[in-house]
């Protein structure tokens, strides 16, 4: 969790510093940092589950062809 939380806030940060780059604007650049990295946030955190999943059925269908092979 320590991990996430610190990917956040340097999420935060590059997202802030890119938009009020780009912009100007301070509002805007907050907007975007808030909203932007909390979505991505809740993404990573989903992808990290599906990405576990799949590599425990990548496991057993490696078990199950190996069986068949031999």
């Amino acid at each position: 969790m320590i991990k996430t939380i610190t990917f956040a806030l340097l999420h935060f940060t590059v997202a802030f510093t890119v938009t009020y780059l780009l912009t100007g604007d301070i509002v805007i650049g907050s907007a975007v940092a808030l909203i932007e990295p909390a979505i991505n946030t809740v993404a990573f955190y989903f992808h990290e589950m599906g990405w576990n999943r799949w590599g425990e059925h990548k496991e057993s269908m490696t078990e199950v062809f190996a069986q068949r092979v031999a």
